[in-house]
């Protein structure tokens, strides 16, 4: 049995100290409280600001994010930018491409990085425009008991993301997000007409049931998000949901052994057809 934490708060852009400094009070009362995960929002640190951000690499945000796991003793999801340079493919020897991504780190209680993902579905075009896809699945890693695997915002709304994962035997998805609110749009009718809160109130449920994993999903408040943080089980339940505007800290425990139950119940990975 593992406590897993979702904070939701607004990250400011251009405000990496108070982002930061908001992280490592939620940190030491998720701590507090027992929790072994606290999964933070996309980019928080820096303020979900693609175009703004995508120039600075996040090398010493991850320094300072991994020390505050280690001095609180919680291990702590957090998404930032990645740069890398590597070497280009046809070109002169020492050629290199520089290439920028958003990545999720998760961060063990010692503040050793266990591992790093990067978002392989890039959304709208700002994102497009100043960042690089990844291209390699999330790997699966073992903490406090359980198997969890991260994804970044976008990548839930593709089945083939969680389903990739429960695979290769996660039992939990840990997601920073950023979901931009849209009102309602497009369709003159109530039943016709498209709002991003279905997403945590639809999406992130039914892609948890259909794989029988836990899904934490951790958004940004604040104006321009949908807020609605959500924690839901692997029986496609929803165990905590956030407001739409307020900073929140949410809990919810996970269970290797409620995992196998609901894989029992429901058992669309062993039946699927290749």
């Amino acid at each position: 049995m593992a406590l897993i934490s979702v904070l939701q708060a607004q990250g400011t852009p251009g405000a990496v100290d108070d982002n930061l400094k908001v992280l490592r009070s939620f940190a030491e009362r998720a701590a507090g409280e027992g929790a072994d995960i606290l999964v933070t929002p996309e980019l928080f640190a820096t303020g979900y600001a693609p175009a703004k951000v995508a120039g600075d690499d996040g090398s010493p945000i991850r320094q300072r994010v991994a020390q505050i796991a280690a001095d609180l003793g919680i291990a702590i999801v957090a998404s930032t930018v990645e740069h890398t340079l590597e070497r280009s493919a046809g070109f002169a020897a020492n050629a290199t491409t520089a290439r920028r991504f958003i990545s999720a780190s998760l961060f063990g209680a010692d503040g050793n990085e266990l591992t790093r993902y990067r978002k392989s579905n890039l959304f709208g075009g700002e994102e497009q425009e100043v960042f690089n896809l990844g291209d390699a699945p999330a790997e699966v890693v073992e903490i406090a008991g359980l198997r969890v695997a991260l994804a970044i915002c976008y990548d839930i709304e593709f089945p083939e993301i969680a389903r990739r994962a429960a695979v290769a035997g996660a039992e939990a998805l840990l997601i920073p997000t950023a979901v931009p609110a849209t009102g309602d749009v497009l369709g003159d009718q109530p039943g016709h007409s498209y709002n991003a809160e279905v997403i945590s109130t639809h999406m992130v449920p039914v892609r948890a049931l259909e794989n029988g994993l836990y899904i934490a999903y951790a958004n940004h408040a604040g104006p321009g998000f949908t807020g609605l943080s959500t924690i839901a089980s692997p029986y496609g339940n929803t165990l905590a949901i956030a407001s739409r505007d307020d900073t929140e800290l949410l809990s919810a425990e996970f269970s290797s052994s409620e995992v196998a139950k609901a894989r029992n119940v429901n058992s669309y990975l062993t039946d699927l057809r290749p």
